[in-house]
């Protein structure tokens, strides 16, 4: 599907739709939509490394972190057979949200026996529930907007809504919280509600019959045949193991550098998405398809260096550096693939390469990226249950957490335990920035694609040179 161009939609602002403005109570709904949908998973991801080591389950968080991707290899399957056929997407939205933030209130009591087992299932099963409904919130989205333009400026919602939900995690000092999950379970189960008052959206594939080979995504498997997006797609997917330490030991790794607020910190990544989000289209044009992903592979590098060698001596700035690199990261990796992905593919095969990209990516990447975190982490365990041990848990008020973004405490322990558990911080950080690096240079060997021709707004023809 071309989108529409400025010339046939003539704009006042950026909410219009073939020069009628977009209905104000709509955007609303949509945008608060948005904001709920990534506050509800943020209030318990972030920290989740954090609050399942705080309270004697540090072994566990390796699998919890696994739900996600586990529920994004089967989210697509479902999509396919069930919500895009039988069912309206806000309908069908709105239930799993309330199923799975019911779910999520079982996990503090759960923390609190120590059951670790069925805290791990309990996260499994709210994530089997939301995953599903990152894609439905865009077709929701989608089918309402009329300029597809416009859903960058409905989505930056989503962002705002996780950097709300880390500024009043660690503003309320629950970063190490079970309370967390309370946090998540009722934004989860006020989203369910909420989506039945969102405009109806009929299922995409009403009346289609099912089709084995689109629910596969057989045609999307086909696009390997093309040895750059075949190179792409394995360099995607191996990209993300070292990424997904981030996600699951970042949280854990904060406090024992001395930041006291570790939700607050890390959403300056968040922070810095924003801000390189808006700086997509203007290096795209200059480095191409490559030289963007190159970069955000390279910036996987560089901050796990930094969290590496900032850790013996507990260096905050090197630190910071490495959270806030989260926007290169993110961006210039995953919306540059996106794009790519997009220009790819054929016009009938756009919705499965993305779900194909998802599968690889947020799925079986992520999947065994928590694995060898969780196996790798091992080692470090000891020493770093050890200095967690002696670190108390932090007071203050709502505002004075703003402040403890970039400062911090030092941990007053016996030096013996600090510098162990520094030196194995540091001995877990060098293994994913090794790999980043020989990931991004089997890329750059191996990746050429000369020329490409994009979804354009008003040539059909125009293409992305590397």
């Amino acid at each position: 599907m071309s989108l529409m161009s400025e010339g046939a939609c003539k704009r006042k602002d950026g909410w219009s739709i073939c020069g009628r403005p977009m209905n104000p109570a709509l955007r609303m709904k949509l945008s608060v939509m948005m904001f709920l949908q990534f506050f509800t998973w943020g209030a318990w991801f972030t920290t989740l490394g954090l609050a399942l080591s705080s309270n004697g389950m540090t072994a566990i968080i390796g699998d919890a972190y696994a739900a996600a991707p586990i529920a994004a290899i089967i989210a697509p399957l479902f999509l396919g057979l069930i919500s895009d056929r039988f069912f309206n997407c806000e309908k069908t939205m709105g239930v799993l949200l309330i199923i799975g933030g019911g779910l999520l209130l079982s996990a503090p009591q759960l923390i609190q026996a120590g059951n670790g087992g069925l805290l791990s299932k309990v996260i499994l099963l709210h994530m089997l529930c939301y995953m599903p409904t990152l894609a439905l919130s865009n077709n929701i989205a989608f089918s309402h907007i009329g300029d597809a333009s416009n859903f960058p400026a409905i989505r930056v919602w989503g962002t705002i809504g996780w950097i709300a939900v880390g500024l009043i995690v660690g503003g309320l000092g629950m970063s190490a919280s079970p309370k967390i999950f309370l946090l998540g379970a009722f934004s989860s189960i006020a989203l369910g509600v909420f989506c039945f008052f969102l405009p109806k959206t009929p299922p995409p594939a009403k009346g289609k019959p099912v089709d084995i080979t689109t629910l596969l995504m057989g045609d999307a498997w086909k696009m390997l045949k093309s040895v750059p997006f075949a190179v792409f797609i394995l360099c995607s997917t191996l990209i993300c193991i070292p990424l997904a330490y981030y996600y699951a030991y970042t949280s854990v790794y904060l406090p024992q550098i001395g930041f006291q607020a570790a939700a607050s910190t890390m959403s300056l990544g968040q922070m810095s998405e924003i801000f390189f989000m808006l700086l997509v289209p203007f290096f795209f044009r200059r480095l191409g398809v490559k030289g963007m992903i190159l970069i955000g592979m390279l910036a996987w590098v560089g901050r796990y260096l930094l969290f590496a060698f900032g850790a013996p001596d507990q260096v905050v700035w090197m630190i910071l550096a490495g959270v806030i690199l989260h926007g290169i990261c993110y961006d210039f990796f995953f919306v540059t693939g996106f794009m790519y992905a997009e220009s790819k593919a054929g016009k009938e095969v756009k919705g499965q390469a993305q779900s194909l990209l998802v599968f690889f990516t947020q799925g079986v990447g992520m999947f065994f990226g928590y694995r060898v975190a969780g196996i790798r982490f091992t080692p470090a365990k000891e020493p770093v249950d050890a200095l967690a041990a002696h670190i108390p848990t932090p007071e203050f008020g709502f505002w004075e957490s703003f402040g403890k973004m970039f400062l911090t405490e030092k941990p007053e322990v016996d030096a013996d335990i600090l510098n162990q558990a520094m030196a194995a911080w540091k001995t877990f950080w060098i293994f994913p920035s090794l790999m980043a690096f020989v990931i991004a240079v089997l890329f750059f060997l191996a990746f050429w694609e000369k020329s490409l021709k994009p979804q354009s707004t008003n040539d059909t023809d125009s293409s992305i040179n590397d």
